[in-house]
């Protein structure tokens, strides 16, 4: 009853917001943060305030190197830096912590010879500044050092694990704090590719289950030999792209439409990603048959477990807290600034995100809004055990957006590490949590009973302790008037 209650007021409090926001629009039609939204318990859409907004666009006229061809990756150190992979000029593009030019990289030395890239589609830089760079092209993954003198040279791998007539294509590459190389590379199903530090190829991990039709299952299990030869072969989907956290562990999305379309690897191929939101992260939940599923491009990790998706198909990106709840939605494909046409890459550099548009050649950013840095720091300080303030900041963002249901849940979780078990569960039914409600709620009766523990022992002890005596005295009585008590 609590819940249905609760959710009607919630329905109310969610159309008065889109007539608001309707007249707002109506008025201002200029503004330059047009409302977002988000989606409800009920997995319908529901407005919400923009998280972000574009403030600038980086292009190769505006650096001073000549347009960009076909850029299709890029990578942000934790210092700022930031590396564009230029594919169609075969270049990286080096800018500092200010978006200004440091340098191009477009050729190096290999044993004395000159050496250039072939349509490289994927870079990444370690915490040491070493670079690395799938070559595609050339069939290599290429490690430099901070300088760009080669360090050493992945190219065709041996192993019984491949066949014969493999060909090494890589296309993204992630390096973890162990030295250990992952590579994604096109035509595999196995997984990723793992490397050891002197680049020798050791095993694949994290492939994608096998999805079967059915019916067509079925059609196989009576079908003869000749006909099952003729029938599709289902293998495994295809990683689209991966990132990497400062723990080791491995973000990675697919090109299905599944609940773990998104997924976090552990060292042994597990996938440990929490789906503890409404929903899967899948991006958007509500689509035309026409339009379509999400269909995510890119992932990028932040601190604190934060992670964002790049949706090609809508260009919307995708942020999510560690639990899997879905914190903002910003982007679109459009001709304006903050639309893109071909979305590839998405980086997150502190409170801003670089998101790369391969046709268009450039680089959008965007920098927070007050919601979203509000959000953004709600979400740090209770992943960072400062409960009093995550509270007071979901509350911040309570305000500004009554549609934000999870923020209710970091209230109720907030309120449950301080030991305040009634007004934690107060907040997990406004958020329609029933899996912490029902935590909230034992530890509150546990809580209860532990204060009024010696209270109930006291009056349970005189209770039984004046009937014992009743029962004696009784006893007494009727054993002196001759009553047989038996």
């Amino acid at each position: 009853m609590y819940f249905i209650l609760n959710r009607l007021q919630n329905v109310i409090i969610s159309l008065l917001t889109v007539m608001v926001l309707w007249i707002s629009m109506g008025e201002t039609t200029h503004a330059q943060n047009p409302p977002s939204y988000n989606y409800s318990f009920w997995e319908e859409s529901v407005p919400a305030p923009a998280a972000y907004e574009a403030i600038n666009l980086i292009d190769g006229e505006s650096l001073g190197v000549g347009a960009l061809n076909e850029p299709n990756d890029l990578h942000i150190t934790r210092d700022g830096q930031v590396f564009i992979l230029d594919s169609g000029n075969n270049r990286i593009i080096h800018l500092d912590e200010h978006y200004n030019l440091v340098e191009v990289m477009d050729a190096f030395q290999l044993d004395g010879v000159t050496q250039n890239f072939s349509n490289p589609q994927g870079i990444f830089v370690n915490d040491d500044g070493h670079i690395f760079v799938a070559d595609t092209g050339n069939n290599r993954v290429i490690h430099f050092d901070e300088t760009y003198h080669v360090v050493k040279m992945i190219d065709e791998p041996e192993s019984e694990l491949l066949n014969d007539s493999f060909t090494f294509l890589p296309v993204k590459v992630v390096v973890d704090y162990a030295e250990r190389v992952f590579v994604m590379a096109d035509g595999v199903f196995d997984g990723f590719m793992e490397f050891s530090i002197e680049g020798d190829f050791t095993t694949f991990i994290g492939a994608n289950r096998v999805r079967v039709d059915p019916i067509e299952y079925l059609w196989k299990r009576f079908a003869t030999r000749e006909q099952r030869s003729q029938m599709v072969m289902y293998v495994p989907t295809e990683f689209t792209s991966l990132d990497i956290d400062e723990k080791g562990f491995i973000y990675a999305t697919s090109a299905d439409n599944s609940d773990d379309m998104i997924k976090k690897l552990n060292a042994r191929g597990d996938d440990i990603l929490r789906r503890e939101g409404y929903f899967s992260p899948r991006g958007d939940i509500r689509y035309t048959q026409s339009a379509g599923p999400s269909r995510m491009i890119d992932i990028s990790v932040a601190d604190h477990e934060i992670y964002s998706v790049l949706d090609a198909r809508r260009g919307r990106i995708f942020t999510y807290n560690g639990d899997g709840h879905l914190m903002y939605v910003f982007g679109s494909i459009g001709n304006k600034v903050g639309q893109f046409h071909t979305p590839i890459a998405i980086e997150r550099n502190a409170d801003q995100f670089l998101v790369l548009d391969r046709a268009l050649g450039e680089v959008t950013i965007f920098s927070t809004t007050e919601y979203g840095q509000i959000l953004n720091e709600a979400v740090k300080s209770y992943e960072t055990g400062n409960e009093e303030r995550a509270h007071q900041l979901f509350a911040e963002a309570v305000n500004m957006n009554v549609n934000l249901e999870f923020a209710y849940t970091g209230i109720g979780k907030a309120l449950l590490r301080q030991d305040e078990f009634e007004g934690a569960i107060d907040h997990f039914i406004q958020s329609m949590d029933r899996a912490n409600y029902s935590k909230a709620y034992q530890l509150h009766r546990n809580q209860t009973l532990r204060e009024h523990f010696s209270t109930v022992m006291t009056v349970a002890i005189v209770t039984i302790g004046g009937l014992t005596i009743f029962s004696i005295f009784r006893k007494r009585r009727l054993k002196k008037r001759g009553v047989s008590i038996e």
